[in-house]
Formats: structure tokens, sequence, C-alpha cells
């Protein structure tokens, strides 16, 4: 998709729009640029938007409320761009469901990479979700090689489709997706948050406290049946987290 991927860029300075457009433009792709969020809803019904930039201080309505409307209403990827050192908006924008983040001054490198990455990633929904059988939600069911079962849940590997016990559509981001991939390659193993960033990513993640702790709580609320008591994916304490697809007791997955 990279090369005739549209991508919206919303900054309301100027140079960034400029630099971030011109640098995008050269590689390849469409580039839309935008001063604010007036009217940017709007685009994205009426054009095939591929991904929005979207800065996070904007004046009037700001990035974390458009970037929120936005995942509620299309499949656009999403790539936030925040000041550097504001760790709480990098979390507020993973739990509206951002795909990724962009810390300010923009590295061009860095972000085209980014760009890449999530464009690389399916939409939930954009794919044919396929034939979905009764689930039981055990390891040991006959699957597809291309589908993890946990919980009554079925993960395509290759459509990055999420499908409840029902066969319906569980929307979930491209960052949600790397984190389920990461959990079902080690199942019933105990990974430190450290570890999950290092699985999921795979390239220089800055590993801010509360990232992981942030989506894993966000899929909780997609798989669990009650996300208090977690029982697909459990916390170890001072340890990290252990994935149990087979919802089996918590003492079973040390033997």
């Amino acid at each position: 998709m990279n090369q005739q991927a549209h991508i919206l860029v919303v900054d309301d300075e100027a140079d960034i729009r400029v630099m971030i457009s011109e640098y995008l433009g050269l590689r390849g792709y469409r580039v839309t640029t935008m001063e604010s969020a007036v009217g940017v809803r709007e685009a994205v019904a009426e054009e095939a938007i591929d991904l929005a930039l979207l800065d996070i201080d904007m004046p009037g309505e700001d990035g974390l409320s458009l970037a929120r409307a936005l995942r509620e209403t299309t499949k656009v990827g999403i790539v936030m761009l925040t000041a550097a050192g504001e760790t709480i908006d990098r979390v507020v924008g993973l739990e509206t469901g951002a795909d990724d983040y962009v810390v300010k001054p923009v590295d061009l490198r860095e972000l085209l990479a980014r760009v890449k990455a999530v464009l690389r990633r399916p939409r939930a929904g954009q794919s044919g979700a396929g034939q979905a059988g009764e689930t039981s939600g055990t390891a040991t069911e006959a699957l597809p090689q291309n589908e993890v079962a946990f919980g009554g849940f079925r993960l395509n590997l290759d459509t990055h489709v999420l499908l409840d016990e029902a066969g319906n559509n569980v929307p979930i981001t491209g960052m949600e997706y790397d984190l389920l991939k990461a959990f079902a390659d080690h199942p019933n193993r105990i990974l430190s948050r450290e570890r999950l960033l290092e699985l999921a990513h795979g390239r220089g993640w800055e590993p801010f406290g509360r990232s992981i702790d942030v989506r894993i709580a966000r899929l909780r609320r997609k798989i669990e049946t009650n996300p208090k008591k977690p029982q697909i994916i459990k916390t170890v304490r001072c340890a990290g987290y252990i994935f149990s697809p087979t919802r089996k007791p918590f003492w079973q997955v040390w033997r």
C-alpha cells in the first residue's frame, strides 16, 4: 500500500505540515494537509484516507478527541504527533485507539518507518472475516494454521482479524494485534513488560511506564468475560503477564 497510500496530516504548525508533506510526497505518498480538526471528519468520510497523522496539541478540538472520533467511525490508521516528554499524552493517545505515536521534534526517517509499519497492518474489517465454526476456546481444537484460538476467540494471523465465538469481528488496533500475536507465540509463559515491547514491536520503542499496561487493559475489555478478573491475560505480580489460551487454573501453567 505504500506507493499509493493517502495520508492526512493535521497540525496547526505550517512548517511541520510542509516538511512532512514534502518528505512523504517525495516517497510516493499522496498527502493532504489540514491545520485543524475542522473538516477532518468530512474529509475522511468523502475520500479514501489510509492513515492520519494527528497533532495532539491543536487549538479548538485537540488531536486526542479527533483520534477517538475517527477510531469510532472509521478504520483509518492513526499516528499521533506528541511533544517530547509528554508521557500522559502518549498514554491517552493509546487509550483512544491510536496505532502509534511520533515524538516532536519529528525525525522524518522514524516517521516514515512508523507510517510504513501501520500501513502494512490490515485494518480490522477490511478483509473478509471468513467462516467461523463453533469455538470451544481450547488450544487443541482443530484450526487452520493461520488461526489461534483462545477463550472463545479466533485470531487470524493473515488478515489480523479477531473473531468472537459467534463469528463477529472484534475491532482491534494494529498495536493490539501485535500484542496478541506476541502472547499467542508464547502461551503459558511469563513475559515482562520489556520483553512484550520487544516482541510486539521489534524496533526502537521508547518504553514509557504505562504503555503495555494501557494496551493490555484495552484488550481485556474486549476478550475477557470480566476484565477485573482476567482469565486469558493474567498479571504476575512483579514479573509481567502470562497468556493462558485454554483458561487453565493458574497453578497448572507452572507444570
